[in-house]
């Protein structure tokens, strides 16, 4: 099964409901630019890497007459997601270059802002909203050991740029090649596959997540965080959800097998269940918020809720998710199972995956 998600979701709205919650978090705000804004470019040149691959993202430009306010809103905007809309922030910031991206549902914009005194640089997304994106984007950020910026502006979503290697990369030119470190990073995929099953972060394969490689006194850890959020909770097929079903993601898989034993694989399964477990409890309600909403939210087809449930509750023995009707309750269900200390067969010890 190479290619899991087949067709193209459409993006759904952001309900009332759901702006509420949003606004209540200081994730919407009033000003910055529109992705509509971006679309207004004139020429493109396709960006390539180091070795001559076209990367499938594109480099726009704009008419002398409409570039210097759009490049005013992006600092403007930057100022937003970093400090809350304190200007003084990007007195020396100027904007070096705007892509967009070629491949995807989303069609997202790149923006490249660099400090003009010492030349250092950052990035940050202008992406069009979709609500299933934004429940991923806030149960990443609640339940994950990742913290997530982003703030919505009308239909546009701004999100910060997350720091790491895509794993495509990270298995090409810099996965590791002693046991040590391989061990550490199986373990690593052992956390990362278990949490996007629980908490039904669907698509991801090698292209849709980074590796952060951090250096201790005990030589490296590996830690894997998700970059595209569009299939949060809206398949029905539930291998999507698992990341070791992805051929793209073999390599991980092939050293999970090779240097973890079935007792480390459960060992690690059961501390990954606990420490979400754990970040619901110190949420101080925000995740109970998050699901009051999403459980009453529509972000997929009834027929995708009532497949991904049946299999579930094969999956889990458990009734209860061929009962939910709405994709919010199977997210809350996975959760919920955590504290009542249910902890059935995973799929990453019954793979048949090469």
């Amino acid at each position: 099964m190479k290619h899991l998600i087949s067709k193209k979701k459409q993006a759904y709205p952001v309900s009332d409901y759901f702006q509420s919650y949003l606004l209540r978090y200081g994730r919407v705000y009033d000003a910055g630019i529109r992705y509509e804004d971006l679309l207004r470019f004139n020429n493109a040149i396709p960006v390539y890497n180091e070795v001559g691959e076209d990367t499938l993202w594109s480099t726009v430009f704009y008419p002398p007459g409409e570039q210097q306010e759009i490049h005013d809103r992006l600092r403007l905007t930057y100022a937003i997601l970093k400090a809350g809309g304190d200007v003084s922030i990007v007195k020396h910031l100027y904007i070096d270059r705007i892509d967009q991206c070629n491949y995807g549902n989303t069609l997202p914009f790149r923006i490249r802002i660099v400090n003009s005194i010492n030349e250092n640089f950052d990035y940050f997304y202008v992406k069009r909203v979709d609500a299933n994106r934004l429940y991923g984007l806030e149960l990443e950020h609640i339940l994950s050991p990742n913290r997530i910026h982003y703030f919505i502006h009308g239909g546009t979503i701004i999100e910060e740029h997350i720091i790491g290697i895509p794993a495509n990369d990270f298995m090409r030119e810099s996965m590791p090649m002693t046991r040590f470190d391989l061990v550490r990073l199986a373990k690593e995929f052992v956390k990362f596959n278990e949490r996007s099953f629980v908490c039904l972060l669907g698509d991801m394969h090698s292209g849709n997540f980074v590796i952060d490689i951090a250096r201790d006194f005990e030589k490296w850890h590996f830690h894997m965080h998700p970059i595209d959020f569009d299939q949060q909770s809206h398949h029905w097929r539930k291998e999507t959800y698992i990341p070791e079903c992805y051929p793209q993601n073999g390599p991980f898989l092939h050293a999970t097998r090779k240097y973890l034993s079935p007792e480390n694989i459960d060992q690690y399964q059961k501390e990954e269940r606990s420490l979400i477990a754990s970040r619901v409890r110190v949420s101080h309600g925000r995740f109970d918020r998050l699901m009051e909403v999403m459980r009453e939210d529509l972000i997929a087809p009834d027929e995708n809720v009532r497949r991904l449930g049946e299999q579930l509750s094969r999956h889990y023995e458990d009734d209860a998710f061929a009962r939910c009707d709405t994709m919010g309750e199977l997210v809350d269900t996975s959760i919920q199972r955590l504290f009542d200390k249910k902890n059935p067969p995973h799929p990453l010890l019954q793979a048949t995956w090469p």
